[in-house]
Formats: structure tokens, C-alpha cells, sequence
């Protein structure tokens, strides 16, 4: 039975606290590095962990706003209320974009090393998955990261595409694993034009890659504890999820085993 304990990251600007859940067993296992939403650690994204460790994987979810501490407690109750919600934001926003491209990268070199320390995991490139606004930066990790995460599943990430010269599609030329995009339907913060113009930049960058809008899925779709959860979407990404482990992270695995002649 997976379960989960928090460990302090070492990062160039002081610990992170992260959730860290593992399968039973001595391991080693292939691990996932889990990048959290915008409302940060809390129950749901450590069942989250679980389940994804009960499947065999070693899962590491960091506090993505830990220069400002470790994660303060978000109360998702309040997005019912518009004024709290309000207030919710006002502190959350200023979090999200103090995360640049540069502090993505770096913070995701410390997360990476932090796992590849460990004995109880395999050697090689992780997996990573991302929520929300750790969609986007988790793209944003394995564009700085290419030889070390071998494979990046977004779920109802916004803002991936933008007029910024930053914009984290800009940079997919840069990967070399593959890449898997579930997009909420009539999402603002990525639109069908936005889907069209990054699904035009993994075409002309020859990346590996599904992208697959969810109809009906609301932005937010898998967070159980929040309006916008839609349980027959969230079992789809699963699906989609543990498929893609299996062949990027298992399938590795394998060929490693197998020798040098199994590889492509």
C-alpha cells in the first residue's frame, strides 16, 4: 500500500517541502516528479500521489511556491464564495508569476537531483506529470531538463501558449521525450486557437506527442476537492497517465534490462 511522507528538498534557494509517496517494497522504483496546481499541497494532490506510487512509481510532489515558506494551508472551500475567492487569488496570483522560466529550470535540476540521490530509484530520466499551472511548468522542466525526464503528461494546463517571447511552446523544440496534453474543454486560459498553435510548434519541432481535448471537462477537471471536478474525465486521464508511464518509464526499464541491442 503506497503512502506518503514530506521530505524538505534542497534548492539553491532553501528547502522545498514536497510530498513524497512510494510503493512498498526496498524499490528501486522509476520515478515521477509531480508538479502541483495553483492551491498547492494539500490531501487530494497526496491521494493523487498515491495512487499514481500503487502503480509502482516513486512520487515526488514539490512545493513549487517554497521561497515564500513551506505551503501555507489553502482552503479550496473558499472558491465558492466570491469574495474569498477573490482574496484567494489575489495571494495565490502574485506566486504564480514570481515562478519565471529560470527558477522553473533551476528548481526542477534540484528536484531531479534529489531523486536520482535516492537508492530506492532505477537509474535514468524520470517522468513528470503537471495540474493547472504545473502543466505549463512542467513543460517548461523538461525543456531545460531533455536528457533527464524522458516523458511529460499535462493535464488542463493554461497558458502554454502566449505572445511572450518566453512562451513555454517556444521551447519544444528543445525535447527529445514524449509529451502527452489534456486540454479542458472551452478552457480561456488555452483556447483552440492556443491548442492549434502548440500542437503547430510540436509538428515543426518533430516532437512525439499526443493532445486531446476533453469534451465537456471543465478547467480543473481532476482536483476531487474543487466545483470543476468531472470524475469520468479524470478517469480518462489515468488511463492516459498510467499508458504513457508504462511505455516511457516501464518500457526503459526493460530495454535495460534486455541490453544494448534492445535500444532503438
Amino acid at each position: 500500500m503506497a503512502g506518503t511522507t514530506t521530505v524538505e528538498v534542497p534548492t539553491s534557494d532553501g528547502a522545498a517541502d514536497a510530498y513524497l509517496a512510494r510503493p512498498d517494497g526496498d524499490g528501486p522504483f522509476p520515478a515521477v516528479l509531480f508538479f502541483m496546481d495553483a492551491f498547492g499541497l494539500r490531501p487530494r494532490l497526496a491521494e493523487m500521489a498515491e495512487r499514481i506510487a500503487a502503480q509502482g512509481y516513486l512520487v515526488l510532489v514539490p512545493n513549487l511556491f517554497h521561497r515564500t515558506g513551506p505551503m501555507p494551508r489553502v482552503d479550496v472551500a473558499d472558491l465558492a464564495d466570491p469574495q474569498r475567492r477573490g482574496e484567494l487569488f489575489g495571494r495565490i496570483v502574485p506566486l504564480i508569476t514570481a515562478l519565471t522560466p529560470e527558477l522553473v529550470a533551476r528548481d526542477a535540476g534540484a528536484y531531479l537531483d534529489f531523486l536520482a540521490a535516492r537508492d530506492d530509484v532505477t537509474d535514468g530520466p524520470v517522468a513528470i506529470v503537471g495540474y493547472c499551472m504545473g502543466g505549463t511548468n512542467a513543460l517548461r522542466a523538461i525543456e531545460a531538463h531533455p536528457d533527464r525526464i524522458a516523458a511529460l503528461a499535462s493535464f488542463h494546463a493554461g497558458r502554454v501558449v502566449t505572445d511572450e517571447p518566453d512562451s513555454p511552446h517556444r521551447g519544444v523544440g528543445a525535447v527529445t521525450g514524449e509529451l502527452y496534453f489534456a486540454h479542458a474543454d472551452r478552457d480561456e486560459s488555452m483556447t483552440a486557437d492556443q491548442i492549434a498553435t502548440l500542437e503547430g510548434a510540436l509538428d515543426a519541432a518533430g516532437v512525439t506527442y499526443r493532445s486531446e481535448v476533453y469534451a465537456g471537462a471543465p478547467h480543473g477537471f481532476t482536483m476531487a476537492d474543487t466545483a470543476m471536478y468531472d470524475e469520468g474525465a479524470t478517469e480518462r486521464h489515468w488511463a492516459a497517465l498510467f499508458d504513457l508511464l508504462e511505455r516511457t518509464l516501464r518500457g526503459a526499464e526493460r530495454r535495460s534490462d534486455d541490453g544494448p541491442h534492445a535500444r532503438s
